[in-house]
């Protein structure tokens, strides 16, 4: 049996995913595609070990803060952890917000091929225009894929435009429908809006006082953060380099982190609500970790 923990950021997801681990004999399976990145630990929320209680955390701090991001090495990646977690007699718990990166660990994507051609000029255009003028683009050729692509990830919005132009199809086409992939139960977690974006604020405040800015200048210092098209434009590291750069004041760059925070998590609902697939819980229920588990006994029962 695969769980997957799913929902916006600050509901609680990694809590849930070692509660759930622990109950059951499992592992967890990172699925947040900032966390992957090694170094970028307060401002992705990455668990402390003692945090992870003994539970075995996967597919943390395995890329470069210069590598860009790929969801098709990601796939690959988790299906491995996955079947070893399996072939341990584990339960696999995945646990993240990044819906592309869920998708890819559920099931088979079916990644279409690339045209560097088309990708060069896309990249020419995007360093003369800015990501928001190619989103506006993206928002007139397929809506659904300019929905879950944020306006200033201008490396994903290239790709959507490539496959678009390649296939003549929209990029949002590319994804499988809900009835494919591995067998697994998703819990999503939900919030009231009002709670929700208190939340964020809290955890943005947290950020602060850990430190963040410190790990946003020792990553562009000693790690070249700057040269990684996506690690630099992670939510809070984005809004510290401009900081840093002299743009912004240090509380304007702390203000910009929660507000471009609250504008992702909306984003992540409207993604993880269009999956049928999903049962949603209150994220703000006392033991909802045993509203969970209540929900998967009949399945750990069946196997």
């Amino acid at each position: 049996m695969l769980i997957a923990v799913v929902g916006a950021t600050a509901t609680g997801k990694s809590d849930l995913a070692v509660g759930l681990a622990l109950a059951l004999g499992g592992e967890v399976v990172n699925a947040d595609s900032m966390q992957l990145y090694r170094g970028m630990d307060i401002g992705t929320a990455k668990l402390s070990m003692a945090e992870r209680r003994g539970i075995p955390h996967h597919l943390l701090d395995v890329w470069d803060v210069t590598t860009t991001a790929s969801v098709a090495e990601y796939q690959v990646l988790a299906d491995e952890v996955i079947a070893g977690i399996e072939a341990r007699g584990k339960v696999p718990v995945l646990a993240g917000g990044s819906g592309l990166y869920v998708r890819a660990a559920l099931g088979d994507l079916d990644f279409p091929g690339t045209d560097e051609r088309i990708r060069a000029r896309l990249e020419t255009e995007l360093a003369a225009v800015g990501a928001e003028s190619l989103h506006r683009r993206l928002m007139t050729l397929d809506p659904g894929a300019a929905a879950a692509i944020l306006p200033s990830n201008g490396r994903r919005i290239v790709r959507a435009l490539e496959v678009i132009e390649l296939s003549g199809r929209p990029f949002s086409a590319t994804l499988p429908g809900y009835d494919g992939g591995h067998a697994a139960v998703q819990i999503g977690l939900a919030l009231p809006r009002q709670e929700l974006d208190r939340r964020i604020e809290a955890r943005v405040d947290r950020m602060w006082a850990a430190g963040f800015e410190a790990e946003v200048r020792e990553l562009r210092d000693r790690e070249r953060l700057r040269d990684g098209k996506t690690a630099s434009r992670a939510l809070g590291y984005q809004q510290v380099l401009r900081y840093l750069d002299g743009e912004w004041t240090l509380d304007q760059a702390r203000e910009e982190t929660v507000r471009a925070t609250r504008r992702f998590a909306r984003r992540q609902e409207s993604w993880f609500r269009r999956d049928p697939r999903v049962t949603w819980l209150p994220a703000d229920e006392q033991d909802v970790t045993g509203r969970a588990l209540a929900l998967l006994k009949p399945l750990t029962r069946a196997t």
